[in-house]
């Protein structure tokens, strides 16, 4: 700056100063969207722990993994081919289906930032999938899928509804019904897209073995079988980290903290009551309904989780143009919505082993139907540059309009995918590529895929096992007390299992692969 100060002519000096300002700017606004864009990919350490923690200790190493690699293959795919068919070619004045230029990012240094912002949210598209078919998806279907779904189908969806060459975009100069879909942040974009893709994944596939039959005779079970989660610490983490990471998710939807800071922050305000709201409606309800069922309370933390999740889903589509009464309310009906959503996939019969469908696609078709009705116009004006006649949800204007685009772009969302998913899905089943062996399922797919556990504890030797006992026994003995160390080991030791855990004060806490043999012999106690 001190260099255009010390010019002396006035007009070049404003000039110089006003280069400078717009260059600082610039450089604020990169750094803004790749600061959004580490919290968004963040949310993959999210989504990984909470998949973890949902399912059974046996399969944790797999979908770890799965997660894993839906970072590393969505990176190829959106690299190579998903940003080229986004956002190659942008052209406010024209319309088209798809990109056709920056493919493998070439001649697109000036998008890099722009790149990784929506490379990010690109694999939480992938990721949401991984979810619904854990303990039964084999590793080729997955890569395959989540290829496709970062390489194609999304990006389809992105140029649609976010390129200002899409049909759907509100960022198109002569954008659809005067506004275009507004969809801020992806509830339709990602959510629908991704929970679709899951809940098609899930009905092709099949239930978990036991989950709705009998696992020997294949008959139709009474009640379906909970398979409860191995870990609520590891789906708490989780459920933070997401919600942690969809303030980078919504509010680096802004594009720009300098010309947009308002927008931002009426982002992080909807989000925040969105998923605040959806947790106690669900919790709450949940409690409610059981206490008039059993006549007993108890609240459901998973239930209160996914509820959370599924309010911040909801909220995503018009997070920069509801105000935090709209916010509360949307999030507070998203929370039903995946009570609702939950209960009638297990009547379906569809096996969800972490309920991303009741939150991603429930959630996510309630978000873009809810910014038809309670899309603020001045916050709409604020948000969106390209829509210059007054546009509101139906509550604030009494004009459906808006409502109508909403319906078409998720028409559009859910018709696109569907084209795309069934048909892959469907031959990934018929090529008995899709599902693991039943035996290498019932195994669990950590020792049949990886051939080891995620949880590995050291089992004590046999002789320092015999020798503790010794010991246990003769301080009994000394002071006259009854051997209840002795008894509590024989009594928690069945004769057809030979790995036990046997938790006392603080003397032992693990006693792993003790043979019966050792017991046949008194002496040897």
């Amino acid at each position: 700056m001190t260099d255009c100060i010390a010019n002396e002519n006035s007009t070049e000096t404003f000039q110089c100063l006003s280069q400078k300002t717009s260059e600082n700017n610039v450089g604020v606004d990169v750094f803004f969207i790749i600061f959004a864009a580490t919290l968004v990919f963040l949310m993959q350490t999210g989504f990984a722990m909470l998949c973890a923690g949902s399912i059974r200790s046996k399969n944790v190493q797999n979908v770890m993994l799965k997660n894993l690699l839906d970072a590393c293959g969505g990176a190829i795919g959106f690299w190579s081919f998903g940003f080229a068919f986004a956002y190659g070619g942008e052209d406010p004045t024209n319309v088209s289906f798809i990109g056709s230029k920056h493919f493998f990012l070439h001649g697109a240094t000036h998008l890099y930032h722009k790149w990784i912002f929506h490379f990010s949210v690109a694999v939480t598209t992938a990721t949401i999938v991984a979810g619904a078919i854990s303990e039964r998806c084999q590793m080729v279907a997955y890569l395959g899928y989540s290829l496709l779904v970062t390489g194609f189908v999304y990006p389809v969806v992105v140029h649609s509804v976010w390129s200002e060459s899409g049909f759907l975009s509100a960022f198109n100069e002569d954008p659809l019904w005067g506004s275009g879909m507004i969809d801020y942040a992806g509830s339709g974009v990602v959510h629908v897209t991704g929970g679709l893709t899951a809940i098609i994944a899930a009905y092709i596939s099949g239930p978990r073995k036991g989950r709705f039959h009998d696992k020997e005779t294949g008959e139709l079970l009474d009640e379906p079988v909970s398979f409860p989660p191995h870990s609520v610490s590891l789906q708490v983490l989780g459920t933070f980290i997401l919600w942690f990471g969809w303030y980078g998710f919504n509010c680096g939807s802004a594009k720009s903290i300098v010309q947009k800071p308002t927008a931002v922050a009426i982002a992080a305000v909807s989000t925040t009551l969105g998923g605040s709201m959806g947790c106690v409606t669900s919790l709450l309800t949940r409690a409610i309904l059981e206490k008039k069922k059993t006549g007993h309370v108890t609240y459901d933390l998973t239930c209160a989780m996914n509820g959370c999740l599924a309010g911040l889903v909801s909220i995503t589509a018009g997070c920069a143009v509801f105000e935090p009464w709209s916010s509360a309310l949307v999030g507070m009906i998203a929370g039903w919505i995946y009570l609702l959503a939950s209960h009638l996939l297990v009547r379906l019969r569809i096996d969800d082993a972490v309920d991303a469908i009741p939150v991603h696609l429930g959630g996510g078709i309630w978000g873009i139907v809810a910014t038809g009705l309670f899309a603020s116009p001045a916050f709409v004006d604020g948000a969106y540059d390209n829509i210059t006649v007054p546009v509101g949800g139906l509550f604030f204007t009494g004009d459906f309009s808006l409502l109508g685009i909403q319906l078409v772009g998720l028409l559009f969302i859910i018709g696109w995918t569907a084209a795309i998913m069934v048909p892959f899905f469907l031959l990934l089943d018929f090529a008995s590529f899709l599902r693991v062996d039943p035996l290498e399922e019932e195994v669990g797919l950590d020792v049949s895929h990886h051939r080891s556990h995620a949880y590995n504890v050291e089992d004590p030797s046999r002789a320092a096992l015999l020798k503790l006992l010794d010991r246990r026994r003769d301080k009994d003995k000394l002071f006259g007390r009854q051997n209840k160390f002795e008894q509590m080991v024989k009594k928690s030791i069945s004769d057809d299992d030979h790995r036990h855990v046997v938790r006392f004060h603080n003397d032992v806490t693990t006693l792993e692969n003790i043979s019966d043999d050792m017991y046949e012999d008194d002496d040897a106690l």
